[in-house]
């Protein structure tokens, strides 16, 4: 692969300097904004989405309140599943970032010097952006919107092929989609519990407000005289 990325004709190449070289030819102000954007200000937004999208979820109730929150609790599972599993991907290819073997680049992020393929933060944001698209569509189109943009920011720093960011992008994808139905399986029952809790079940959905002001639910003592007074009424 380092032969490969060595050769002038290899358009993986091309494409890293043609996007590093805007950051030449931008503004220091402009440079410095996308170096945070790139390194924490995406990450931030990801997950300001996915809990935007759970209060969304938690507000509108439904029967598939419980099934929804599941699925955005898979979203940062799926996440960390796909970091952990690049670990040992990163190893195995041990492809050194481009500023080590191309020389000319505007590296806008230093003290990098553990491997490119593939790119964490690619992988961390398309899983996010995926797992937030099987919960809810719109919002899992701004999240894989959000995630594109982290890879041209990879890239724009100088501190990712183009091919790292394709690479974390599919990792993010599959891991997130194929171990969907295992997850959902899991967290679904789960969810559909936390739900029926008193107290928990307002991370499912809101409680329904009572005339008197209360969230509608009644305590243990008040329920068993309600249903006390039914079975007396009853018989």
């Amino acid at each position: 692969m380092a032969v490969l990325a060595e050769s002038g004709s290899n358009p993986d190449v091309g494409l890293l300097y043609d996007i590093n070289g805007l950051a030449k030819d931008a503004p220091h102000w402009f440079d410095r904004i996308m170096e945070f954007v790139g390194e924490y200000g995406l990450l931030l937004a990801m997950v300001l989405l996915v809990l935007w999208c759970w209060w969304s979820v938690r507000r509108r109730g439904g029967e598939d309140a419980a099934s929804s929150v599941a699925a955005l609790v898979w979203a940062p599972l799926a996440a960390g599943v796909a970091v952990l599993v690049n670990i040992p991907i990163r190893g195995f290819v041990a492809r050194p970032r481009p500023f080590v073997e191309h020389q000319g680049l505007d590296v806008l992020v230093s003290g990098k010097t553990d491997f490119s393929f593939v790119s964490d933060h690619a992988t961390l944001t398309m899983a996010l952006g995926v797992g937030l698209f099987v919960a809810n569509r719109r919002f899992g189109i701004a999240g894989i919107c959000l995630a594109l943009l982290e890879g041209f920011c990879r890239v724009y720093m100088g501190v990712h092929y183009p091919t790292d960011v394709v690479g974390g992008f599919a990792l993010g994808t599959a891991v997130a989609l194929l171990l969907s139905p295992a997850a959902m399986a899991l967290l679904t029952p789960l969810m559909r519990a936390v739900e029926r809790s008193p107290r928990a079940g307002r991370l499912v959905r809101r409680r329904p407000v009572a005339e008197d002001g209360t969230d509608g639910t009644l305590l243990p003592s008040a329920r068993t005289c309600l249903e006390n007074e039914e079975r007396d009424l009853a018989a």
